[in-house]
């Protein structure tokens, strides 16, 4: 006869189950938040590198572009004030801070309120505290209000903590750089990087390209404006038509707006096979470059870029100290032609001292290394001192 299983003493609870630690589901997950280990740099400093060793961008992360064709046209100076309008990931922004240093100070703007937070606190982990770095939730067009409040804060502050007016001219005994308590309305320096970030790219979720799935949305800020699925459920052959000439050149754009235009698309897989459906004459990259033009329209339309970009050309004049520098990098057609032409007005005009008289490109070596930054195009100008 077996002897019975000995009772649990009254007084003692249950053992703990044993609970597995949580694993991908299947040898390849699907889900973005699952996928990718370069979004935990710390934990995969190996994958990370491998990553870019290939080429390629770590998910979640964005690699800056130009870096030292930007830092020799914008030559950042101690003291000096300075504005990144479009922050992103950091890049730029962390190589300007160091070179404006002492006495420095830069603002970055960035529409995105998902990505901006995260941007902040890496600068200010590296070291960049208030006292040398701003961050203000908006585009670019808003770059005359955003240096206007900071500048009135900044002064505002300065005269609480100063007993006098600070001499508008440095001593030329101190070691105390230039600017440093006498800033003026304009920056000495301002970038803009223009086009959708590699974070934004890469996250299905945002609904900016067609790799995995998501909503069909395409906004740089969520929170505000019609997500790229309502402009096209509302929107005409015609007007369509228009937009994806406008805004991507595509030479299909009829043919495209008679099967798109007015229609619901929930996600983005759902619109992209739509599109492929359309040409079916088309051999794979021709269709695969149809889909990027088509995606570029409708994020450029929703976001507004052109008209947010007219809007930062109209007022960097304004927005520049004497001797100011402006660089803008460009991506397609659209946005070169615009900086190239309002360069050029500027300096008939005698508002810009010198533009740049050709595009500057990627060098071979970085395009091989960042096959993202290869339709990159870098124009800059000089204000009249």
């Amino acid at each position: 006869m077996n002897n019975p299983t000995p009772s649990s003493p009254p007084n003692q609870a249950p053992a703990t189950p044993h609970r597995r630690r949580p694993r991908y589901s299947g040898k390849n997950p699907r889900r973005f938040e699952e996928k990718y280990k370069e979004r935990d740099p710390l934990r995969y400093a190996e994958t990370v590198a491998k990553v870019l060793a290939s080429g390629k961008t770590p998910a979640g992360t964005h690699r800056p572009i130009m870096v030292a064709e930007i830092l020799e046209v914008l030559a950042p100076q101690p003291g000096e004030v300075a504005v990144d309008c479009t922050l992103g990931y950091g890049g730029h922004a962390r190589e300007l801070l160091a070179r404006l240093q002492p006495g420095g100070h830069l603002l970055g703007l960035d529409a995105d309120p998902l990505e901006l937070p995260k941007t902040e606190a890496r600068l200010r982990e590296a070291g960049f505290g208030p006292e040398l770095f701003t961050a203000v939730r908006s585009n670019f067009a808003g770059l005359p209000q955003a240096l206007a409040e900071w500048t009135g804060r900044r002064r505002r502050e300065e005269s609480h903590s100063s007993p006098g007016p600070r001499p508008q001219t440095p001593d030329p005994t101190q070691s105390e750089p230039p600017h440093v308590g006498t800033y003026a309305a304009g920056a000495d320096c301002i970038l803009a990087d223009l086009g959708v970030s590699s974070m934004q790219l890469d996250d299905p979720a945002r609904g900016f390209s067609t790799k995995g799935d998501g909503p069909l949305d395409m906004r740089m800020n969520p929170q505000r404006g019609q997500p790229a699925s309502a402009l096209l459920a509302k929107t005409s052959l015609a007007a369509l038509a228009d937009l994806l000439q406008a805004n991507a050149d595509e030479p299909r754009a009829t043919e495209l707006a008679a099967v798109l235009a007015g229609h619901t698309f929930a996600t983005t897989r759902e619109f992209t096979a739509a599109i492929r459906a359309a040409l079916p004459r088309l051999n794979k990259d021709e269709v695969d470059l149809t889909v990027r033009r088509v995606f570029q329209a409708l994020r450029i339309a929703v976001n507004d870029e052109f008209g947010a970009l007219d809007a930062l050309l109209r007022h960097l004049p304004g927005c520049l100290s004497p001797g100011g520098r402006v660089a803008i990098l460009t991506f397609h057609s659209g946005e070169d032609r615009r900086v190239k032409k309002a360069f050029e007005a500027g300096l008939r005009e005698g508002v810009y001292s010198a533009i740049a008289e050709e595009v500057i490109r990627p060098t071979a070596e970085e395009r091989r290394d960042n096959p993202r930054c290869s339709p990159a195009k870098l124009r800059w100008a000089r204000r009249v001192g």
